[in-house]
């Protein structure tokens, strides 16, 4: 018989007091759940056993961080945790069959901005970076996503310094339950992609506006905010 919500929500309460039993129960329900989230990635590199390791400690960390506050029901909010643990690891994994030559243009790339900062007392754009290397932007941009690792939400805009306000300060308040699978969803993007959309939609930016600060072309803004539209909607 399905466990009720009040009693899921009387165990995440105990569990998060530190009752092991609490958790092996909560844990116990939810595997199902767990292992229907596992197979939609199939067939990326892992076994299905990993899948359903990874995504359980997706699940523990749902169960860690749910805020009995919301209004939520508790498989609402561990679903995309566990999809954002298991994605998270293909990431990493992917990270590590990235290619030489887009490593090495990666690490050019870095100390190219860095040296540009220097010299002209801001972040360079990746127009100037690239232009430098003597490559295309869009190589550029393909050796830093490639590379790059997963940020928090929690994460400071890059170029703000201390003072420049946290990823999800941006995000729109909604209600409790749309706020919640927004922020989880951006938190999948990439730093450029994210940039890109907090700029467009939360900074209300032009794409040629966003795409001279980027220093790409109007229609490749246009293109990458297509794209991560479609993954966010699928996200959400």
């Amino acid at each position: 018989m399905p466990m009720a919500q009040a009693e899921f929500r009387h165990l995440i309460s105990r569990s998060q007091q530190g009752d092991l039993a609490a958790r092996s129960q909560l844990v116990e329900a939810n595997l199902p759940l767990v292992h229907s989230i596992a197979r939609r990635f199939l067939e990326r590199g892992l076994e299905y056993e990993d899948l359903v390791q990874i995504g359980a400690l997706g699940l523990l960390k749902a169960i860690s961080d749910f805020d009995l506050d919301y209004d939520v029901r508790f498989s609402t909010y561990a679903v995309p945790k566990i999809m954002g643990e298991i994605k998270q690891h293909l990431r990493k994994a992917s990270t590590l069959q990235v290619g030489r030559s887009t490593r090495k243009l990666a690490s050019e790339a870095l100390q190219t901005k860095d040296r540009l900062g220097q010299v002209l007392g801001r972040n360079p754009t990746i127009s100037e970076i690239a232009a430098e290397l003597e490559v295309e932007p869009e190589d550029v941009v393909f050796a830093f996503d490639a590379v790059s690792p997963v940020y928090s939400l929690q994460a400071r805009i890059a170029g703000g310094g201390s003072e420049a306000p946290e990823f999800q300060e941006f995000v729109a308040i909604a209600g409790d339950h749309e706020n919640l699978m927004l922020k989880q969803a951006l938190e999948s993007l990439a730093p450029d992609e994210r940039r890109i959309i907090l700029l467009r939609y939360f900074a209300e930016k032009s794409q040629s506006e966003v795409a001279k600060e980027l220093g790409i072309s109007q229609g490749q803004v246009s293109r990458i905010e297509a794209r991560i539209i479609r993954q966010l909607r699928y996200e959400l």
